[in-house]
């Protein structure tokens, strides 16, 4: 397993980058016809990561962070997260939906996060369905805000270690009149998606890529 990822090649992570362009042209139409504004996304990065490197990745154990998490069932099986610190969820809720958070998020603030998280992980997993031909069902996405640590710890949990590498997108999100700089003067958010499939959907998936000679590991 460890060596199929390892062993991607530029065109194959070339070939995800596209499908994640793709969703990401998906769930940025979904977005700007949500909330009557333009909403633009932008995939900067795509590359296998080590699932124990995620962490680190998103801050470190002690960063606070608004996780989506959900499961995926069909022809291809796998886990996914949606991953933002908080600053950037706030900046968010913000931009998107014109909520001032001010400590805790309301309960209408999560709802939004909630949507967002939806349709994000809706729409790359339907971008991966459509480009392999694989059926892919999300289940209910679950929305948890917690120190990074606790948060891929429960993850790791449920997903019973079976994932030692994932497939991480980074997406930059606008939005039309956003107000809300970060402190340290960035304007656009990211948001982190970590694609783990399972052990033997991975296979399928590179596959469906034409990597057809990692097919032996």
């Amino acid at each position: 397993m460890g060596d199929l990822i390892k062993d991607m090649a530029a065109f194959h992570l070339d070939v995800l980058k596209e499908i994640s362009n793709i969703g990401s042209g998906h769930a940025a139409t979904a977005l700007s016809q949500m909330l009557g504004k333009r909403v633009d996304m932008q995939v900067s990065r795509v590359m296998p990561m080590p699932f124990d490197e995620i962490t680190e990745y998103v801050g470190g154990a002690e960063n606070l962070i608004t996780s989506v998490f959900l499961r995926f069932e069909g022809d291809i099986t796998g886990n996914m997260f949606f991953i933002v610190d908080k600053e950037d969820a706030e900046s968010l809720v913000q931009d998107l939906a014109g909520i001032q958070v001010e400590g805790d998020f309301c309960e209408m603030s999560l709802s939004v996060l909630q949507e967002v998280g939806n349709i994000l992980s809706g729409s790359y997993l339907t971008a991966l369905a459509d480009f392999t031909a694989m059926e892919m069902k999300p289940t209910v996405p679950s929305l948890a805000i917690d120190m990074a640590g606790a948060l891929l710890s429960y993850g790791l949990t449920e997903i019973g270690k079976s994932s030692d590498y994932a497939i991480m997108i980074d997406a930059e999100i606008q939005a039309e009149g956003m107000g809300h700089v970060r402190k340290d003067g960035k304007k656009g958010k990211t948001g982190h998606f970590f694609l783990l499939p399972d052990p033997e959907s991975f296979e399928k998936v590179f596959l469906a890529l034409g990597v057809h000679q990692y097919g032996g590991h």
